[in-house]
């Protein structure tokens, strides 16, 4: 019994080892890909320079400032209501068929793919409410795209907060909501900041719905219906229509770059409130 014990401990650690080995070299894989092609073109001049003859040549600095504009306008739209559902279905309700039907409807919503929310906005944001293909289009259009992570690990994070913590803050006498936002919101922060950030990376790499809301303009925005290009958008004009690829692998390195430093502020942030809420 022992020994096939031990046979089984070793093939479970084999089998996982070999997972984490697939997914690191993957990951490695394509870092060591992106940046031994780009980043000898990424400099100064390309990081804050306007680009020229549609990307040929120059930098690209306004598709710099469309992505990070337009994944923060998307967020700040997204959070209230997000963060909001997930305190209603975490503190506020019973689980019952409304609290089912909330929660199958983040589901499938996170579950469509990206060029649908790309024509409904085109379709709602840009065509019926007249709004164009604006900064504000694309912010709707990648809030709603976003709302279900933001409700879905909000609320995981709430539903975390052990429930001794309410009950010595009613003991107290704080109302419901006095608990929620001095108690269970400040212990769910690392959560729901996770959750926001996860929002922001796949915002910052988001190509279809922008490409349809928020257009291809390369310009820097000056109001919130002005056309705004982003750093995914720019990779993928230049690399599909054969512009420049060796600006578009300058592109690729700063997109993969950002997307790395949104990754590695969550981890940061989460881990800083989970070291001092331990302290």
């Amino acid at each position: 019994m022992k020994v096939r014990r031990h046979i089984e401990q070793v093939a479970a650690v084999t089998v996982l080892g070999g997972a984490t080995l697939v997914a690191v070299s993957a990951l490695i894989f394509i870092l060591v890909f992106v940046f031994s092609k780009g980043i000898r073109i990424v400099t100064f001049d390309f990081l804050f320079q306007s680009p020229r003859e549609m990307g040929r040549s120059g930098g690209i600095f306004p598709a710099l400032i469309g992505s990070i504009i337009l994944p923060l306008m998307a967020v700040c739209i997204a959070l209230p209501a997000g963060l909001g559902t997930a305190v209603y279905l975490a503190e506020y309700t019973t689980e019952n068929r409304l609290t089912r039907l909330i929660r199958i409807g983040t589901d499938c919503l996170a579950g469509i793919p990206s060029i649908l929310f790309g024509l409904f906005g085109f379709i709602f944001f840009v065509t019926i409410m007249g709004m164009g293909w604006s900064l504000i289009a694309g912010a709707l259009t990648l809030a709603i795209m976003v709302l279900p992570t933001i409700i879905r690990t909000s609320e995981e994070a709430i539903r975390a907060v052990p429930y001794i913590y309410r009950e010595v803050s009613y003991s107290l006498g704080a109302t419901r909501w006095e608990t929620v936002w001095k108690i269970v919101l400040p212990s769910a922060l690392p959560g729901i900041v996770t959750g926001v950030m996860l929002s922001v990376g796949r915002c910052v790499g988001e190509t279809a719905a922008v490409i349809f809301t928020a257009g291809v303009a390369l310009r820097i925005p000056l109001s919130a219906f002005d056309s705004v290009r982003t750093l995914a958008v720019h990779f993928y004009i230049l690399a599909r229509e054969g512009i420049s690829m060796e600006n578009a692998y300058g592109t690729a390195a700063v997109l993969v770059l950002a997307v790395l430093v949104v990754n590695t502020v969550s981890y940061g942030i989460m881990h800083h409130f989970l070291a001092r809420r331990e302290r």
